[in-house]
């Protein structure tokens, strides 16, 4: 069966929250790309039955429905819940910094785990269903990649031993939650700056170098595709882990040569090389793609469909995206076709 007819025409027969007792939804977390897009796609469909949270401090992410509160307090934001009368919490939440992980540990440990020790507490007694998006970097990627959930986590940085560590505080403390391992979420940030496109991008706006790795693979995702995903699961009684990885597999160099090529910069900034030549701070997985049938099977349908979608923005070489075939690229092409999913 052809992949994009089988995801479109189950898109079209989906269970909605709205019908199954899953609303009011609280996204935490919505400073994060994956957050940031599920909470609009969701406020958008469902309107005022969803919110989303963001630290206190983060004053300048603000609008309709999205709350200032802190995981940590787990008193306040139980309270904040039955003030909501919230029936599922999707968390998004923490911090992917790779770098500032690797040189303030306790600060990584204490947004990634002490959190989610606090937001257990917060849910403690409670039929509150909880959906948890980790990463694909609880793996070193040291093998050919294709990870399935029963693979031995065994992070390389500390951001992924944090998330496994959060992991496995939700599967002991809260059997009935799903996690989603994700990969790249291809999509807006509300900074413009908290993306994989967006860092790529800015670079190369800028006309300074970026210098992208010819050996860490990724599974990226359209945040839609991703949103819709998420909103089978929701709605499901699926447990424990599930991997979240789209079917094309990209080097972090390839996904820069499609930024490059499609936004029409110029190609002599983009330099790549293998991960061993990154330097220690922080050190870099290698092939973390992963296999996510076990989440096919259980939604009913094929999860994803490729980033990017169009079968001419895969990169088939080093220089390919010296060849531009009389495409001038742009920004607008990068929204339309990398940041959003085509029509």
């Amino acid at each position: 069966m052809n992949v994009n007819l089988h995801y479109t025409r189950h898109i079209a027969d989906r269970k909605l929250l709205a019908d199954h007792n899953a609303l009011p939804l609280m996204v935490c977390g919505v400073a994060g790309v994956s957050g940031y897009n599920a909470f609009l796609q969701l406020r958008q469909k469902y309107g005022n039955t969803v919110f989303g949270q963001r630290p206190t401090k983060n004053w300048p992410l603000s609008g309709e429905g999205i709350i200032g509160a802190d995981l940590e307090d787990p008193v306040a934001f139980r309270k904040l819940l039955e003030e909501r009368n919230i029936k599922t919490v999707l968390n998004c939440g923490g911090t992917c910094a790779l770098k500032a992980c690797e040189l303030d540990p306790a600060m990584a440990r204490r947004v990634n785990v002490f959190c989610i020790e606090k937001l257990l507490e917060a849910l403690a007694g409670t039929e509150i269903r909880l959906v948890h998006l980790s990463i694909d970097l609880v793996y070193s990627g040291t093998g050919d990649g294709g990870h399935v959930e029963t693979d031995h986590p065994d992070p390389v940085t500390v951001y992924g031993k944090t998330m496994v560590e959060a992991e496995q505080l939700i599967l002991s403390g809260r059997p009935d939650a799903c996690i989603l391992r994700i990969s790249l979420p291809m999509g807006i940030s509300f900074n413009g700056h908290a993306g994989a496109i967006d860092w790529i991008a800015s670079r190369f706006k800028k006309g300074k170098p970026a210098t992208l790795y010819f050996d860490e693979v990724r599974t990226p995702t359209y945040c839609e595709c991703l949103n819709e995903t998420i909103e089978d699961v929701l709605v499901s009684e699926m447990s424990g882990l599930y991997h979240c990885g789209g079917p094309r597999k990209l080097s972090l160099y390839q996904i820069a040569q499609i930024v490059n090529r499609v936004g029409g910069y110029d190609p002599d900034l983009l330099f790549g090389c293998p991960r061993i030549e990154a330097g220690p701070i922080p050190p870099r997985a290698g092939n973390v793609t992963m296999n996510s049938q076990r989440l096919a099977t259980a939604i009913g349908r094929a999860p994803f469909l490729p980033w990017p979608l169009n079968p001419e923005h895969v990169p088939d070489s080093v220089d390919w995206h010296y060849h531009r075939n009389g495409e001038t690229g742009s920004e607008a092409q990068i929204v339309s076709n990398l940041y959003r999913r085509p029509s």
